[in-house]
């Protein structure tokens, strides 16, 4: 509900007054996608492009339904506002304030000139001009200069010069258009550019204290992690989704998150204000994979450039961090400086799940903790998985740069962890299986990540058809309406639907797809895009219902908003939509759903 101007820092906020015929009135000057406590508005998003030159957004607020819309017109912007309903038993219409102040410390003056907001800068003077009649309410819960404006019909903003609600409309409606046609090269799978331009758009901010453009994965994660929060993985993906539309953005996110390396080398599990980090623990190193997707889509040598270093450091660490005995595990070093000691989980087993990204996985019901070596004592197919992905495609990246000795040294530590993870292949159930090193014993608990040696294409062809055929199109495990559950169907965690207990991520989904892709046979080609298929349709489900890209979803009913700790607006959700916009790209077509 607020616009910024960068990079001055002026601050154009929107907010509503409740005029109630008895008690007192309510003010709302903030909304967030997804509240769930009684009372809290409801935001129903709209398109939001990139770069912020159009945005449109329902609201429903004590019987209230607004809609608030905003366009770039040249260097100046307009903002309309709507009613659309009002609850009968209220008799008097809402009062909206626009209220006018800079942000984060920097320079300007704003004060109320007449019928305008005048804001002056060291270079520029900026004039904000009501279209409506100003009701000069004395008694509204804001400071500095404001206009307000019963909202009985139409009430619209501009700044550089006054303009009608007309003409407002016509700049709204000129974006708009721009906005559709951006869409129009993605033919019927244009809702889905529009679902990832939308949450992309909506959940990226300015970050004041290392003044960037970050896109974090919700904004409701930002107010509970004190300002913003960052985390390895989420980011990572962010960046991919950015890509489908915005290169800058996606470079944006990719460096952003790299140069929040830790001092031991590795991208950290999370990054929040005021410096925060888990120095402890990092997250699945998805970085290479996502870098060199960048490059091979925009051809930018330089990026490769500038994120090599970091990712070269984090790919060494995690092979002298998280070795035991030959196998790749999760971790939590306690003893790293600075110690966050608002952290209950540093150095400790819940810490080193938690790097997993897979925070109550029941793969991990059982698996022990040494605090002599931060390490779980558990041998986990989809982390050796990853990083032999990682290490590929930091190889090819070297191989760009000219570094070949780091090249022999990459291809040198993949071929070890891929020798190590074949002899993880279990014969008799045709899968990888993860191995608890406390016991010596497998673990038979299947989740998406026991297929991820598909995306380092470790296993052989044969083992990739009986994966594909016994596992993942299987009905007992994996298969079914809504796909795939976070812990096979057959699992007693599965009836759960708690977070990685049997619900569905749009991470899982991707990379399961991303494997796909290295293989090649009727059976592996038609589960790739029934994959897509049905990816597409969990997604497009929440979003045309209620405008949510949930964090994950129920594996039974396909529901998003069923819990509350799926947040209703998280970037990485539209990784289920991804899938197709791949799909079209290499020319395929998801197949239709059979019986498997």
């Amino acid at each position: 509900m607020t616009q910024v101007l960068l990079p001055e820092g002026f601050a154009i906020h929107t907010g509503f007054k409740q005029r109630s015929t008895e008690g007192s009135n309510s003010f709302l000057r903030s909304a967030l996608i997804g509240e769930l406590n009684p009372g809290d508005p409801q935001v129903f998003p709209g398109p939001h492009s990139y770069n912020g030159s159009y945005t449109d957004m329902k609201l429903a607020w004590h019987g209230y339904e607004l809609r608030i819309q905003s366009a770039h017109e040249g260097n100046d912007l307009v903002m309309l506002v709507t009613p659309l309903a009002q609850d009968p038993h209220l008799h008097l219409p809402p009062e909206m304030v626009f209220w006018a102040n800079m942000l984060w410390g920097r320079p300007g003056q704003i004060a109320k000139n007449g019928r305008m907001i005048e804001a002056q800068f060291a270079h520029r003077t900026i004039r904000v001009y009501l279209a409506g009649k100003d009701a000069h309410d004395q008694d509204v819960p804001v400071g500095g200069a404001y206009f307000t404006a019963v909202l009985n019909k139409a009430i619209g903003l501009s700044t550089g010069q006054p303009r009608s609600i007309a003409e407002i409309e016509e700049a709204i409606a000129r974006e708009k258009k721009a906005y559709r046609d951006s869409l129009s090269g993605f033919g019927k799978l244009d809702s889905v550019a529009d679902a990832i331009q939308t949450v992309i758009g909506w959940d990226t901010i300015y970050e004041p204290e290392k003044r960037r453009v970050i896109t974090p994965v919700s904004r409701m994660w930002n107010v509970r992690w004190g300002g913003y929060v960052l985390f390895d993985w989420d980011t990572f993906f962010t960046s991919t989704l950015a890509s489908v539309g915005d290169r800058d953005l996606a470079y944006a996110n990719a460096v952003e998150i790299l140069r929040e390396e830790t001092p031991e080398g590795f991208v950290p599990n999370y990054a929040r204000a005021h410096g925060w980090k888990s120095n402890d623990r990092s997250e699945p190193p998805v970085g290479s994979i996502t870098v060199l997707r960048l490059y091979r889509k925009f051809h930018d040598k330089w990026l490769l450039e500038e994120t090599y270093p970091a990712l070269l450091r984090w790919n060494r660490w995690w092979a002298t961090h998280r070795d035991r005995d030959g196998y790749l595990v999760w971790g939590s070093d306690g003893e790293n400086q600075p110690v966050n000691l608002d952290d209950p989980t540093v150095g400790t087993r819940q810490g080193a799940i938690l790097e997993s990204g897979l925070d109550n996985s029941p793969m991990y019901d059982r698996a022990v903790y040494d605090p002599k070596t931060h390490q779980l004592e558990y041998a986990d197919v989809g982390l050796m998985s990853m990083y032999i992905a990682d290490c590929d495609a930091l190889a090819k990246i070297a191989d760009i740069l000219g570094k070949e000795s780091d090249a022999v040294a990459l291809h040198a530590r993949a071929a070890k962890y891929r020798s190590k993870l074949q002899t993880m292949w279990n014969a008799k159930l045709g899968i990888f299986l993860n191995r608890d090193l406390h016991t010596g014993k497998y673990n038979l608990r299947l989740s998406p990540t026991n297929f991820y040696p598909l995306l380092a294409g470790v296993a052989t062809p044969s083992q990739a058809n009986r994966m594909v055929k016994d596992h993942l199109l299987n009905p007992q495990q994996f298969w079914g309406k809504w796909v795939i559950p976070s812990i096979e169907r057959s699992d007693p965690a599965f009836k759960d639907q708690n977070y990685w207990r049997g619900r569905i991520w749009g991470p899982m989904n991707y990379l399961v797809y991303l494997g796909l892709q290295n293989y090649h046979s009727p059976l592996i080609d038609r589960a790739r895009q029934e994959l897509a298929r049905k990816s597409l349709a969990l997604f497009l489900k929440g979003w045309k219902a209620h405008g949510h890209v949930h964090e994950n979803y129920n594996a039974i009913t396909g529901a998003g908003d069923d819990v509350k700790n799926s947040d209703r607006f998280y970037t990485w959700g539209a990784l289920l939509g991804l899938m197709s916009l791949d799909e079209r790209e290499a020319g395929t077509v998801p197949g239709q759903d059979t019986q498997h």
